[in-house]
């Protein structure tokens, strides 16, 4: 392979720079039992945070309920779903705010870069802009990305969710750059299938998942299209020389 002069990072939010997946999807999972109740959808059994996540990691609230109600065969008004995607972001921030901490080993990783200034760097992800502003300013990365923060449910004319590719071309439309010299780090199948389906080379990561799961998950996240799959954050210098020579 030819070396690749890559430009630009484009990262994930939710357990990608912060630990965040747990604490959102527990607040998820009451909103959506309180729906299914008003609703008499006849669920096996309640949802809780967790078995959100196995289901649906990576994809915004909006998302989730798209697939639940084609799944279960309810309906929404848009105002109402816009009424629950408003309160949702409300739950979710007030944890966040409150217990929010970084990822494992990302705060150095970050600091070099913005140190040796050779990459533009952006967040990319599902989740609501004031969610993920909210997020990176409270574990103090905001600094990092100034207004290059970009989000499937807020920035679009239309929201969506990954792994619809359309928040990945659009951050590269507002940044100027091409696909060719952008690089994304994903968590989530969704996630990796949304910049692998905007022609982005994707490096997994897979640190905050369980020890028994990450094996899986790294197979999980290869298959939707990952060049490689990190346990670390430390290893992501030397992923990036490898990129960067082609050998990736």
């Amino acid at each position: 392979m030819a070396s690749q002069k890559i430009t630009t990072i484009l990262l994930d939010c939710d357990n990608t720079l912060v630990l965040s997946e747990d604490l959102a999807f527990e607040g998820c999972a009451d909103l959506i039992n309180e729906i299914s109740r008003k609703k008499s959808v006849p669920l096996p059994q309640p949802f809780t945070g967790p078995s959100l996540i196995t289901e649906f990691v990576g994809q915004n609230f909006r998302g989730m309920m798209v697939s639940l109600q084609k799944r279960y065969n309810f309906s929404m008004t848009d105002d109402e779903l816009n009424d629950y995607v408003r309160r949702e972001e409300d739950v979710v921030i007030a944890k966040l705010k409150e217990k929010l901490v970084p990822c494992v080993g990302v705060e150095p990783v970050l600091e070099k870069l913005a140190a040796e200034k050779k990459y533009k760097l952006a967040v990319v992800s599902s989740s609501a802009l004031r969610r993920v502003k909210a997020s990176i300013e409270k574990v103090g990365q905001d600094k990092y990305f100034g207004e290059d923060v970009y989000s499937a449910a807020t920035s679009l004319p239309v929201p969506t969710s990954k792994p619809d590719p359309a928040i990945y071309l659009h951050a590269m439309e507002k940044m100027g750059v091409k696909a060719e010299e952008c690089i994304a780090v994903e968590d989530s199948k969704s996630g990796t299938l949304s910049g692998a389906r905007a022609g982005i080379k994707v490096v997994g990561y897979v640190g905050p998942y369980p020890d028994g799961e990450k094996e899986h998950m790294e197979k999980v996240l290869k298959e939707a299209g990952a060049v490689v799959v990190m346990r670390d954050w430390s290893e992501f210098e030397g992923v990036m020389a490898k990129i960067q020579a082609g050998e990736l």
